[in-house]
C-alpha cells in the first residue's frame, strides 16, 4: 500500500462511495430535488465505470422511489438499510468490516469521523472533492450514450 492512501500497485481500487456525501461536495442546489441528484449520481458513476473499468459501487443514505438497488449498468448501487443521516457510514464500514481485503477498497468520502473507521479497518480513503475532479474529467473524456 502506498503512502497517503496510494493504491497498490497494479491493482485497481475497488471503489465504496459515500454517494451523498460525493452529491454535498457540489453545491450545485441538488438539495432542492435530492432524489434527482441521486439518480444523476448514478449515471455519472456508471459512466465512469464503463469507462475506466474500475469496480464501483455506492452507497445511499435515501432511496429514490423508482431507484432499485443492484446493478446499474457498470455500477453498484447500494441503500442503507436504516433510516438517518449516518446510515450509509455504518453501512460502509459493516461492507469494509466483512471484507477478506479490506486494504483492496478505496473509500470516497469527506466525513473525518468515515475516513477514520475505515482506516481503522485498513481501507484507503479519497475525498470526496478529489473524486468528484477525477469522475468530471473522466466523464469529459466520455461522450454521453445516444450522443
Amino acid at each position: 500500500m502506498g503512502k497517503h492512501g496510494d493504491e497498490g500497485q497494479g491493482a485497481a481500487p475497488r471503489w465504496l462511495i459515500d454517494g451523498m456525501n460525493l452529491i454535498g461536495s457540489r453545491p450545485n442546489r441538488w438539495w432542492n430535488d435530492p432524489d434527482a441528484a441521486v439518480r444523476r449520481l448514478i449515471g455519472e458513476l456508471d459512466r465512469y465505470a464503463a469507462a475506466s473499468g474500475e469496480d464501483v459501487t455506492v452507497m445511499f443514505d435515501r432511496r429514490p422511489p423508482d431507484v432499485t438497488a443492484g446493478t446499474h449498468g457498470a455500477v453498484q448501487v447500494a441503500f442503507a438499510s436504516r433510516r438517518g443521516r449516518d446510515a450509509a457510514d455504518h453501512e460502509i464500514v459493516q461492507l469494509v468490516a466483512a471484507d477478506p481485503a479490506p486494504e483492496s477498497f478505496r473509500v470516497v468520502t469527506s466525513d473525518r469521523d468515515l475516513v477514520e473507521r475505515v482506516r481503522d479497518l485498513g481501507a484507503q480513503t479519497s475525498s470526496a472533492s478529489s473524486f468528484r475532479r477525477q469522475l468530471d474529467q473522466v466523464l469529459a473524456a466520455t461522450p454521453e450514450p445516444g450522443s
